[in-house]
């Protein structure tokens, strides 16, 4: 079996079991936030993968770090992956089984950076934008990142759109260094 394959095989179980037993769009989002913490912490995705630590240890770095932040629920998917050895690849499960679940709700999943937190309104005309932009319907992720300083940068599969204020700075000072 290809990585892919049990990736996606994994990715489905859990969506099979969030949809069926939890609350699927909290279990959803905490996971996906979850796998977006692990994709840029390396040290904490060597934790979780390193055969070489004890179970119950890597176990423990996951109920100190997501202890009263997630559900039990999404404590016990993500406890899961790393006692079947797959901590390596759990980022990659947690965003397959967001795309899994957009898929099921016939949309796209686009990752929004902003430098604050989005209120409803905000995120509901940025799914609007983006989806008459995409032609789909679009289910806005959000994480705040204030490197970016203000504006957004939506990113939907491969496409990326930089609204960014440090985007714009970096444009400005081309122009003056042409």
């Amino acid at each position: 079996m290809s990585s892919d394959e049990l990736i996606r095989g994994y990715a489905e179980a859990l969506f099979t079991v969030v949809k069926t037993e939890g609350d699927l769009e909290r279990v959803e989002d905490e996971l996906y936030r979850f796998g977006k913490l692990l994709q840029s912490n390396n040290d904490l995705k060597q934790a979780l993968s390193d055969l070489s630590v004890d179970l119950s240890q890597r176990v423990k770095v996951l109920e100190d770090i997501l202890a009263n932040k997630v559900s039990p629920h999404t404590l016990g998917l993500i406890t899961f992956v790393v006692a079947q050895e797959r901590g390596r690849q759990l980022s990659q499960i947690l965003e397959e089984l967001s795309e899994l679940a957009a898929e099921a709700r016939k949309s796209v999943v686009a990752e929004v950076r902003s430098a604050t937190p989005l209120d409803n309104r905000q995120r509901n005309a940025l799914e609007k934008a983006l989806g008459e932009a995409t032609g789909k319907k679009v289910e806005v992720k959000v994480l705040v990142d204030p490197s970016i300083i203000g504006g957004v940068v939506a990113k939907i599969g491969d496409t990326v759109i930089d609204g960014s204020v440090k985007r714009r700075l970096q444009q400005l000072r081309e122009q003056v260094n042409a």
